[in-house]
This record gives C-alpha cells, sequence and structure tokens, in this order.
C-alpha cells in the first residue's frame, strides 16, 4: 500500500515540480564551479533548495526535508559571504543532490524516502560547524568502518582473509557441527552477512512491489544516468495550441454542418451548377481544415529539446572531475523542438557520446598543453531543424580518431579479418566502432572497456529511423551528427509497385529513381550491378528481398543509401510519394515491417523496413520473410 494514499495527484505535482527545479540546480551548480562568487546563481540554488523542502514538509517525507534543510544552510552561509565555496565542498554538494534525487525515485515508487547516505549527512554538517569540507579521506571514513568491524569475526578463517566466502563456517552452522574450537563458533546470521557480497538475495518479499528497483546506497550494475527511465505519461503543452485546436475543431464541425445540408440538397435532386461549386469549396476547405488540426495535433506533441540537454553538463562534469580532466559542455539550440517520444528515446544515445567525449575524445590538462591547446576541453551539444529533419551535434576539441588504428583493433578483437579491413575507406573505418563488442580501451573500467556504448548509440537512432555520421581529424576531434525525422508518427514514403501489389519505402533513404537497361547490367562476384556515373552499385530485386514471386523482370530502379551502404533496388513501378501515417501490427510483425499504412482508396501498404530486410541478404530465409509479409497483409486487411 502506498504511503500517500489519498495525495497521489499532489505527490505527482510535486515530484513533476521538483525534477524540473533539481535539473535547473544542477545546471547552475556545474555554472557556479566556474564562478564560486556569482551571487545570482547562489540566490537561485538556494531557493530552488528551498522550495523543494517546502513540498517535501507537506507531503511528510522527512529525510527529504532533513538533507535539503542542510544543503539550504550551506548554501544561506556562502551566499552571506561566510564560507569559500571549493572543489571538496562542490563534491558534497553534489552528493546531496544525488541524494535528493535517489529519494525523488523513492516518492515515485509511493515509499517514504530512505535517510541519505551517512557520509553526505556528515560532510554538510561538518562544513556548516567548520566552514569548510571534511578531507577526502575523513569523509570516507564511515564507509570504511563496516569493513573493521568484519575484520575480526573474518581473520579465524583465512578464506575469509582471502575474500572467499567462509565455507567451514557455513557447514558447521548449517548442519550444527560442534567440533569447530570455541573461538571460531559463527551464527548462521553472521554466515548470511558474510556471504551476501558472493550471493546477492534472490526472490521477492511479500512487500516488495512489482517493478519497482531495489533502493541501495552503492547500486551495482548499470551506471545510474544509463538505466532506464520510466517513461512520463504527461506532457506539458503551450495552451494556446490547444486553443488552435479548439478552434480548427469548432470550425471542422461548421463545415460538416454545410456538407450534411449540401448532401440533403443533392439527394432532394437540387444538382445545379451552383450547388455543386458550393459542394466542391465545402469539400476543400474541409481538406484544408484537417490538414491544419493534424499538424497542430502534431505540435502538441513537440517538446524542446532542452528539457533533455539540461541533465547533461552534470554528467559531463561528475565524469570529468572522476577522470581528472577539465572539461566544458557547451549546449547550443536548446529551443528546437522534436517529438516527446523521440526526446525520451535519444537519452540513452547522447549520454553515451558525452560519455565517449569526455572519456576517450579530449585529452588531459598536461596532454593538452603539451600539444599546445587550452587546458580546457570543450565538448559540444548542439541541435537545429534542417527542412523536415532534426539534426543534434556532439562534438569535441580532442584527440580525434585514427582511421588506421580502428582498423587493426577490430582485426584484433576479430570483428572482421585483415583482409576485410583493407578494403575499407576512411569512413567505413571509423564505422566499426559502433560494432557490439568493439573498444579501443585495453582495461574495463566503470566508465568504459565494455564494447557496448557506442552500439547502444547506432542501434537506438536506428529505431527513430535516423543515421549517424562521424567525421574526425588527428589532434582536433571528432563529431558526431544524427539526423532524425521531425516525428514518428508520420512518415514519408515512396510507393513502389511489385505487380499491382505496393509497398512503402522510408523517402529519407531514397536518392534517386532510374531507369534499368538490361544490356548495362554486369554480374560481379556473381551478383549484378549497374555502373552509375563511375561507381559501381549492386542491384538488389526488392522480390528477392521478400520472396515475392518475380515474372517479368524489373524495369526501374531506386537509388537507396544506408549508413553502411548504397545500391540499387529494382522495382516493376511506382505509384507516387505519400505521407503515410504509421500504424503498428499489435499481434505480428514479421520481420521487414516496420508498419501499415493506408492510401486514399483505402488500400493497405506495409512500410518496409531496409535495413532489416538487407540484414537478411544472401541468408536463406525468403520463405520465412515471405511467409511473414502475406501474413502481415493478412492482417492488415
Amino acid at each position: 500500500m502506498s504511503d500517500f494514499a489519498g495525495m497521489e495527484d499532489l505527490l505527482q505535482d510535486f515530484l513533476q515540480e521538483a525534477h524540473d527545479l533539481l535539473s535547473d540546480v544542477d545546471n547552475k551548480l556545474v555554472d557556479l564551479e566556474r564562478t564560486p562568487d556569482d551571487r545570482r546563481l547562489l540566490n537561485d540554488i538556494f531557493r530552488g533548495f528551498h522550495t523543494i523542502k517546502g513540498g517535501a514538509g507537506f507531503l511528510s517525507a522527512t529525510e527529504l526535508v532533513t538533507l535539503c534543510h542542510l544543503t539550504e544552510n550551506l548554501f544561506d552561509r556562502l551566499r552571506n559571504g561566510e564560507m569559500t565555496l571549493t572543489f571538496d565542498l562542490m563534491d558534497i554538494i553534489m552528493a546531496a543532490t544525488k541524494g535528493v534525487r535517489d529519494m525523488f525515485g523513492e516518492l515515485g515508487q509511493g515509499v517514504q524516502p530512505h535517510p541519505a547516505a551517512p557520509e553526505v549527512i556528515e560532510g554538510l554538517r561538518t562544513a556548516l560547524e567548520t566552514g569548510h569540507a571534511p578531507a577526502p579521506a575523513q569523509a570516507a571514513a564511515p564507509a570504511a568502518a563496516p569493513a573493521a568491524v568484519a575484520a575480526p569475526v573474518a581473520a579465524p578463517g583465512a578464506a575469509a582473509a582471502s575474500g572467499e566466502p567462509p565455507w567451514q563456517q557455513l557447514l558447521n552452522a548449517v548442519t550444527g557441527n560442534a567440533a569447530a574450537p570455541a573461538e571460531d563458533v559463527i551464527t548462521a546470521a553472521e554466515v548470511a552477512n558474510q556471504m551476501a557480497p558472493h550471493f546477492p538475495p534472490e526472490g521477492r518479499r511479500a512487500t516488495d512491489k512489482p517493478g519497482a528497483a531495489a533502493v541501495t546506497g552503492a547500486a551495482g550494475g548499470r551506471r545510474t544516468e544509463e538505466r532506464a527511465a520510466t517513461r512520463e505519461n504527461t506532457i506539458r503543452v503551450d495552451t494556446a495550441r490547444l486553443d488552435q485546436v479548439l478552434n480548427l475543431s469548432g470550425e471542422i464541425g461548421l463545415t460538416k454542418n454545410r456538407l450534411t445540408s449540401l448532401r440533403a440538397d443533392i439527394l432532394a435532386g437540387k444538382t445545379d451548377a451552383d450547388t455543386l461549386h458550393a459542394l466542391d469549396q465545402a469539400v476543400s476547405q474541409l481538406d484544408l481544415l484537417v490538414s491544419d488540426l493534424q499538424n497542430s495535433v502534431m505540435k502538441t506533441r513537440m517538446q524542446p529539446i532542452g528539457r533533455l540537454f539540461q541533465k547533461y553538463p552534470r554528467i559531463a562534469r561528475d565524469l570529468a572531475r572522476q577522470l581528472g580532466k577539465d572539461v566544458e559542455l557547451v549546449l547550443s539550440g536548446e529551443e528546437t523542438e522534436v517529438d516527446k517520444t523521440m526526446v525520451e528515446d535519444l537519452a540513452d544515445p547522447l549520454i553515451h557520446l558525452i560519455r565517449n567525449a569526455v572519456d576517450h575524445g579530449v585529452e588531459s590538462p598536461l596532454e593538452r598543453q603539451a600539444a599546445g591547446k587550452p587546458a580546457k576541453s570543450v565538448v559540444r551539444l548542439e541541435a537545429r531543424q534542417e527542412g523536415d529533419h532534426i539534426v543534434l551535434i556532439v562534438a569535441d576539441d580532442g584527440r580525434g580518431m585514427s582511421a588506421e588504428r580502428i582498423r587493426a583493433k577490430a582485426v584484433e578483437k576479430r570483428l572482421l579479418t585483415e583482409e576485410e579491413a583493407s578494403t575499407l575507406d576512411e569512413r567505413q573505418s571509423l564505422n566499426l566502432i559502433f560494432l557490439p563488442g568493439f573498444s579501443t580501451k585495453t582495461q574495463v573500467s566503470d566508465v568504459s572497456g565494455r564494447g557496448v556504448g557506442m552500439d547502444v548509440v547506432k542501434t537506438n537512432i536506428q529505431k527513430l529511423n535516423g543515421s549517424i555520421e562521424i567525421r574526425s581529424e588527428q589532434g582536433k576531434g571528432s563529431v558526431f551528427v544524427i539526423s532524425l525525422p521531425l516525428t514518428l508518427a508520420i512518415l514519408p514514403v515512396l510507393l513502389v509497385l511489385l505487380g499491382d501489389q505496393p509497398f512503402a519505402l522510408p523517402l529519407s533513404m531514397v536518392r534517386e529513381i532510374l531507369p534499368i537497361e538490361r544490356d548495362k547490367m554486369q554480374e560481379v562476384g556473381g551478383k549484378h550491378t549497374l555502373v552509375l556515373r563511375g561507381e559501381i552499385l549492386p542491384v538488389v530485386a526488392l522480390s528477392h528481398l521478400l520472396g515475392w514471386p518475380q515474372d517479368e523482370p524489373p524495369e526501374f530502379g531506386v537509388l537507396m543509401q544506408t549508413s553502411e551502404r548504397s545500391f540499387i533496388l529494382s522495382v516493376d513501378s511506382f505509384a507516387g510519394r505519400d505521407d503515410a501515417v504509421i500504424k503498428s501490427l499489435d499481434d505480428f510483425r514479421p520481420r521487414g515491417v516496420a508498419g501499415v499504412t493506408t492510401l486514399s482508396n483505402g488500400q493497405i501498404v506495409l512500410i518496409l523496413d531496409m535495413k532489416e530486410l538487407l540484414s537478411d541478404l544472401g541468408s536463406h530465409i525468403d520463405s520465412d520473410v515471405r511467409a511473414g509479409i502475406g501474413r502481415a497483409l493478412e492482417l492488415a486487411v
């Protein structure tokens, strides 16, 4: 049962406001570290903690109130000039904001938050009493205490001293064997405590809630900011946009009444020129109003990407401090609007790219000075709209990437052969960093080295129908350019035909339409190719990808381009271009199908996932793909 029964709406309102306040505080803390005497920042941060404390007090969240109160008092002394902000003091403050955020997570699960970490509370109190932050060793003392207490218990067993579980003591405790010496006697509870690090608890208690994460002081596994966040089911919309939707709905209602009246006249036999002209005007007006309403509804889903950007300066700062680097994250284009769904799905890729820039991209201050660069590195995160696409840029002024070194590392890790590596150009070599398991790090750390991060980036961007490009120059830095559609709800498509059956191809991949002249086709390695402007391109039949029967040789080709390859897709004919409203197949999704849409004549069209179809190229699953496509068409109808 929730600790906030009857107060759920109030709790959600508080959490929504408090999350925004804390994100703003995090950003201002990063700015404050650069300008520690800025009284405006000190006052703003003080007010942020004071506001959170007030809301927490109304909810009787005592532990949150305590933590905010101590931090608020600290900033009160800082803004009054009674204390000086140092790096050690800032670390304590950052730990306090993390504790506040962790408590928000517990409140979101409907339970009262646990007390903050003892070392954080002690650090804040010491700073308030002495006027400066405790020394790092002093702050770490409470964490070391449990190990000192446990040492005497583990001492009798050599295995325990070496980090192994106390197997003999465990056996004695379980079997009741009294053969062990008196001083070695240990209870089952003590054994369980010693075994805990080796065997984490399994199962579920009766008090556990499904989907609720365990709240621990030192959570292991994935890094906190990379864990899957609970998707918000609410959205903030400017009332002006809602007013526009309401006005358009009213206009459509009036036009509908006009059409109803004209319908009655026509049924009554009134088919003169004036009536037909009025009908044509009413239909045209309805078409215009529906298009405007569709655009207005889409805009209600658009959110400024700055809400996503605002959490990254803190992440970059913490990682840079951990690695001993001086890094400034510069944000640009925060007002750029993207679909709400995309904002949530972009969180993980951007975190990985920023961490990659801070960890791999930029050098240490000493290395930069030796290379004639400023000691402070700059990582740039930018967003802008270009036509019907959103472009995101993550750039650094670091050491850049070596295509030759990347190829060698891929061969070393057996991700490709030396022969394959020798055929890659610079762009293809740089793209090797997206392979699962690829990493240039020789040692695995809690920051990098597992070869997972960049694979996650590419996978998530492709799920959003986007692309990512790398530009790098050794000694000057690297740039990652992400291109995404404005929205996922509407997809511009090219309609192609196989026989009489239309299929939809994402227009973002289409570069050119050309006729296929059979006498100009050549075979290279047993595969059909065409030479286009001096470039040899493979010709892939759409019928072959789908396992579809091909009665006549295809007459047309579509030059398509993905991040990995360019090729010509051969088809029978075209049915034009359309803006498809994507509908998913809820119960069944065959390989190579992204969704379905309906044409103006009511015909069902499958939207093809070309990346997935191309991944099957050369494998022997044509019959499975064909069966899946056929069933998808049946279900869609």
